[in-house]
């Protein structure tokens, strides 16, 4: 893998290797539904762009443009196979990840937890790290493997595995807010909180179990705005705006 350039060196990133999650809808665009080859295009740019700093990224996609096993149980679906349905989902969108990193000339490493040796990894901690070492993007697919976690704890689980150093969290708004601000123009925005705060006031950022994995493994997790231009580059070179939360 070639290395980075010297001014990207230079810029000194503030993580060495970090997780970034993403929802599956962050992937649909306008659409309502499935994958906008646009969208994720230029998601796969703002990876390029950390990546191009010389930081280490792990990725974990949720599968919700395609389908999400809570709704399916919602409507009378066995939970246990509604949630394996949903895994299936993340698993195409990785691979749509992937394919549009490869494009932008990223190698990039599909990982699974649920085997499936012709289209992706079988997860193995240490050959996964051995791939971040190699500069290689390691999308983390289906989830942890089993049903009743989502792609949040699945998040949180790899980002301790992996010794990141933080949890990138992709959203459609720049931060954690006290309110919806699409709905309230005076929602305030926090620059930090603590992980006891997000959980005592429910404010939704992950679901209880990924925060309380998050808060005892001692992981930040800054969240930020996806649909901003340069926003996940610009925070690991200490500028932008985003929400801290910490243990």
């Amino acid at each position: 893998m070639p290395e980075p350039e010297p001014a990207a060196r230079d810029a000194r990133p503030a993580y060495k290797r970090v997780m970034l999650k993403i929802s599956g809808e962050a992937l649909m665009g306008d659409q309502g539904f499935g994958l906008h080859p646009p969208t994720v295009t230029r998601i796969a740019r703002e990876v390029k762009s950390v990546h191009d700093l010389g930081v280490e990224i792990c990725m974990v996609i949720g599968g919700g443009n395609i389908f999400r096993g809570l709704q399916g149980s919602a409507q009378g679906m066995e939970r246990t196979q509604a949630d394996y349905m949903g895994m299936l989902a993340t698993v195409m969108n990785a691979l749509g990840m992937q394919a549009a990193l490869e494009e932008q000339g990223v190698y990039t490493r599909v990982i699974s937890a649920i085997p499936m040796d012709q289209v992706c990894e079988p997860y193995i901690r240490r050959r996964a790290v051995r791939h971040l070492e190699k500069g290689r993007v390691c999308i983390f697919a289906a989830g942890t493997g089993n049903p009743y976690f989502t792609t949040d704890t699945a998040a949180a689980l790899r980002a301790s595995e992996m010794a990141c150093e933080a949890i990138f969290m992709g959203k459609q708004v720049d931060g954690i807010y006290d309110s919806d601000p699409k709905t309230n123009p005076d929602a305030k925005r926090f620059d930090q909180i603590s992980y006891d705060v997000v959980l005592r006031d429910n404010l939704r950022v992950m679901d209880a179990s990924a925060i309380a994995l998050c808060r005892d493994n001692r992981m930040p997790l800054i969240v930020f705005s996806l649909d901003e231009p340069g926003g996940f580059s610009g925070i690991l070179r200490g500028e932008g705006t985003y929400t801290r939360v910490h243990p």
